[in-house]
């Protein structure tokens, strides 16, 4: 698997691999996965040279974490990079009232805290710390600082503004120490990325499902120009846009975690018509397009189950012509100023 080595702009260096393994699964995410099968799908990653492990204590509730603790503990700490988030506090709760019914399935009964503290953070990392089994992790990202998942805009923004009086310092802190090396947010939007990176001395971003074979438009005016300029790196998350990339536009395709709406399904047919005519599957060309970019380092798509592994992996190793993408910029289809080979 080619690693890609990125150089923060705090100094410190990391080798990322292209493709990553995201961590949301692990948490049992929409199919409660056995023991064995969450075993299974991350030595399945390692036998095929992932090597970057992306994780949350949300995923699950902790459990993503502590499968993660089983699984790392036979393996050198510095032969992969590993990122965890805070933002989040767990509580404990009686099982009707805990995060995620019907999203995450067979977990922990806990309750969120959103706290982007000086202390808060402090206290998110020592518990995932504690459940990963480590004493250090590569990167934090502030987790889900953003209007999809705060709700408004002001709740946004107020939690921005206690990041920045209180939270940051104890970024900052810990980057000094050693006990991270770089730290960002990891968020569903491109914009609050942009305001935080003008604010701080931000590593890194994970932004999930905005710089896509399906829009480019938005992030390309100011903020990977911004990326670009300051060396902040971009990992990609949702690389599929929540399902349609990966299905085509087949009835009950989903966009941004719900129904395609007909724009999007007709505009995924024509890209689809492209790609075909190259040869190309849909899902190869997605996987691949977020790394045309420089800013990009890894893309990290979810997997539930060693067989999604492996087909994840032989998709992300499909060979992708050239012409693919000076076709899609000729018809409209991507924005003239993307970054291809």
């Amino acid at each position: 698997m080619k690693k890609r080595t990125f150089k923060a702009p705090s100094g410190a260096s990391l080798n990322f691999t292209e493709l990553g393994f995201g961590g949301g699964p692990l948490g049992n995410l929409f199919r409660a996965l056995s023991e064995t099968e969450a075993e299974a799908s991350l030595e399945k990653a390692w036998a095929s040279g992932i090597r970057y492990f992306d994780t949350a204590p949300q995923y699950g509730l902790g459990l993503s974490e502590t499968r993660l603790n089983r699984f790392l503990r036979t393996k050198k700490r510095d032969d992969y990079v590993i990122s965890t988030k805070v933002g989040r506090l767990l509580k404990v709760c009686k099982p009707q009232e805990r995060l995620g019914i019907g999203k995450f399935l067979d977990v922990p009964s806990r309750q969120e805290i959103f706290d982007y503290t000086h202390d808060g953070i402090l206290r998110s990392l020592e518990f995932s710390l504690e459940r990963l089994g480590l004493d250090r992790v590569d990167i934090l990202y502030v987790h889900d600082i953003d209007v999809f998942s705060q709700g408004s805009a002001a709740v946004r923004d107020a939690h921005v503004k206690t990041l920045m009086s209180s939270g940051y310092k104890a970024l900052t802190r810990l980057r000094d120490e050693g006990v991270i090396k770089a730290f960002g947010a990891g968020v569903n939007e491109w914009e609050v990325c942009e305001t935080l990176a003008r604010a701080g001395d931000f590593d890194i971003f994970l932004l999930a499902g905005r710089y896509t074979l399906l829009e480019q438009e938005a992030p390309l005016n100011t903020f990977l120009p911004l990326c670009e300029k300051r060396g902040i790196g971009i990992v990609l998350g949702g690389p599929y846009n929540s399902g349609i990339l990966a299905t085509g536009a087949v009835a009950g395709a989903r966009y941004n975690y719900s129904p395609a709406p007909k724009s999007i399904m007709d505009r995924v047919r024509k890209i689809e018509i492209v790609c075909k005519s190259h040869n190309v599957k849909l899902p190869q060309a997605a996987l691949r397009f977020p790394l045309t970019h420089p800013a990009v380092v890894s893309v990290i798509p979810g997997a539930s189950g060693a067989k999604e592994v492996a087909l994840g992996v032989k998709t992300f190793s499909a060979k992708i012509p050239k012409a693919l993408w000076r076709d899609l910029k000729a018809q409209g289809l991507m924005d003239s100023r993307s970054p291809t080979p």
